[in-house]
């Protein structure tokens, strides 16, 4: 019976942590559909092709100036391969699709966690952000979340900043499933801003980076992989 239970606890704890990210993202041709008269913007071959460019790759390596992707570095990318201008509602319309943007807080969390979470925002989310008010420093969430549609699928790494800029990488398949230092140390940029960090439960503290600079901190949202 005993190790039943330690069995059944493995499991629920294994099942939370693939949903504390809040759902996974899909390409947007294969989510959206077409519909009769509705405009393409990308074709599903460049949408894939765009995917595959961006994936293990960071804007500056391709000659663009964002330290990671953001909206604009994608249109300014699309633009580039296929002549294109995207509007902003366009690139964002995708970067929803591939599940980045702003989510509630709670949306990060599996069922069992959500009344933690609840908790952890009425205790001690408001100390965070009077800390990153007094430091002047940018308060942003991180998670990881599945792009499906692609071969082989991707590990999407995302930020959104209570301001809701998005900033992202495409991992390559079989990356270290650690949270990524220089995905860290690209979010305070090449001037060391001072940024604080709630990470999701896509990550366990052991797979957090064991030394960072001062000026960035990282919070914990509660989750049972904790």
């Amino acid at each position: 019976m005993a190790v039943a239970l330690r069995d059944g606890r493995r499991s629920v704890t294994s099942w939370c942590r693939r949903h504390t990210i809040g759902g996974d993202g899909a390409v947007a041709a294969v989510r959206r559909g077409q519909r009769s008269g509705e405009a393409v913007i990308l074709s599903r071959d460049q949408e894939l092709d765009l995917i595959e460019t961006i994936r293990g790759c960071y804007p500056d390596q391709l000659g663009l100036d964002d330290d990671l992707w953001t909206r604009q570095s994608v249109a300014v990318l699309a633009q580039r391969r296929y002549g294109m201008r995207l509007e902003d509602g366009d690139v964002s319309a995708y970067l929803r699709a591939w599940g980045l943007g702003p989510r509630e807080p709670t949306d990060r969390a599996c069922g069992l966690c959500v009344d933690a979470v609840v908790d952890w925002l009425e205790r001690q989310y408001p100390a965070i952000v009077r800390s990153a008010q007094e430091h002047r420093a940018e308060l942003c969430w991180i998670g990881r979340t599945r792009l499906h549609g692609v071969v082989p699928a991707a590990d999407v790494l995302s930020a959104v900043s209570v301001r809701g800029r998005v900033r992202f990488i495409v991992a390559t398949p079989n990356v270290d499933p650690a949270l990524p230092r220089d995905f860290l140390l690209r979010l305070s940029g090449p001037d060391c801003r001072a940024v604080q960090i709630v990470v999701d439960g896509s990550w366990t503290r052991a797979e957090w980076p064991r030394k960072l600079p001062p000026h960035i901190v990282l919070h914990p949202l509660p989750s049972c992989g904790r």
